[in-house]
């Protein structure tokens, strides 16, 4: 999984720009005796910003930039100039992007949609510069705000894939044959368990050009909901699925409890998961003649099933029609409450797995902590003038 270009998880350090200080300045000009304070304010530090953007599928181009820092506020001037603001920062990620803190795995936000911008942390405020503190009774105020620190710390970037339609099967069920045929996807296809680790997605086209969204999930196994095989790194994609298309070969020697086994893993790890539409293909259709089908459609689960072969094209156009009947029905579920069904539970952070070196970095930045010490926005500091 290192080689892969598929990349769900990131865990990178983020640090938002200090405020800059305000100025404790006076005017000093010839022929103007009694100058006034004239210290100007200081620049906002820069923000952390999440975008989602749709032209982004996974998290790779985030998977080697470790640091993420946004520029500091400068300080005010004298003849009240402000400080210039830090430059905020915008981390560029794909739809379907779910946000932890890092140190608690607390869910923190979620970005679904092409252009949605959240503040992951907010630069500090710059601080008022003595021009704001004269009054009629202190005419002179030495002293003014210092900018507020920054927001810093680990944060965990988990992408759950957006599609129509999830492929569900146990490992070898023809998922990936599948989406190869209805697609101009490339997923690996070989005759051993796991082919597939990492989710393949492939834009079907239908009739009259339209199209839907399929994504090829690795297989599940017994036990997947406890992180068993591949487990829970994958089964979160299929969470934001609005349709879920079950795949059981013809050759399986129980279909019922088959069937019943992918959606018992499904259950216990999102009880919301069973109220999705489900459609159930029985692959490799292409070993059985028109009497056994007949037999074998007698005794199916009680969803809509149609028989197919990825190999001989066998009933690859009437699964197309019946998953856009479906994706379209009344009860069918639409993007939105696709991802309104995903449960944001923290993140368990002692069972994920990041490289080696995640760790073990240091970080290599100066120390921008005030001199003056600990502060908030009612201190004050005062300036030699």
């Amino acid at each position: 999984m290192s080689g892969s270009n598929f990349v769900d998880y990131v865990k990178i350090f983020c640090r938002s720009g200090k405020g800059g200080r305000g100025s404790s300045h006076f005017r000093r000009e010839k022929y103007v005796p009694k100058g006034g304070p004239d210290g100007g304010d200081g620049g906002h530090g820069g923000h952390i910003i999440l975008r989602g953007n749709r032209n982004f599928w996974t998290l790779l181009h985030l998977r080697y930039e470790k640091h993420i820092f946004a520029g500091h506020g400068e300080g005010g001037q004298g003849k009240k100039r402000f400080g210039s603001d830090g430059e905020s920062k915008v981390i560029e990620v794909p739809c379907g992007t779910v946000v932890y803190n890092g140190e608690t795995g607390e869910y923190i936000c979620d970005i679904t949609d092409h252009d949605q911008e959240i503040i992951l942390m907010k630069g500090g405020r710059g601080g008022l510069g003595n021009t704001h503190f004269k009054t009629s009774t202190n005419q002179a105020p030495r002293y003014a705000q210092p900018g507020e620190p920054f927001e810093e710390g680990w944060i965990i970037l988990e992408l759950k894939l957006l599609a129509d339609v999830g492929l569900v099967g146990l490992p070898n069920a023809g998922k990936s044959t599948l989406l190869s045929v209805v697609s101009a996807a490339k997923p690996k296809i070989a005759d051993y368990p796991f082919t597939t680790l990492k989710p393949n997605l492939g834009l079907v086209s239908y009739r009259d050009n339209k199209s839907f969204v399929m994504a090829d999930i690795p297989g599940i196994i017994e036990g997947a909901s406890e992180g068993k095989g591949l487990g829970l790194r994958f089964l979160r994609h299929i969470e934001r699925n609005s349709l879920l298309l079950f795949m059981v070969p013809a050759d399986t020697d129980d279909i019922h409890k088959e069937y019943k086994l992918l959606l018992n893993e499904l259950e216990l790890y999102n009880p919301e998961l069973v109220d999705k539409q489900k459609i159930l293909a029985i692959t490799k259709s292409d070993m059985l003649d028109e009497e056994l089908i007949n037999a074998m459609s007698e005794d199916l689960p009680d969803i809509p099933n149609i028989f197919i072969s990825s190999v001989t094209g066998f009933g690859i156009q009437q699964l197309k029609d019946l998953i856009w009947k479906e994706l379209n029905s009344e009860v069918a579920f639409s993007r939105e409450e696709a991802y309104k069904a995903t449960i944001h539970k923290p993140l368990d952070i002692k069972t994920l797995e990041f490289d080696e070196d995640d760790e073990d970095f240091e970080i290599e930045y100066d120390d921008y902590d005030d001199e003056e010490g600990d502060y908030d926005e009612f201190d004050y500091y005062e300036e030699d003038f």
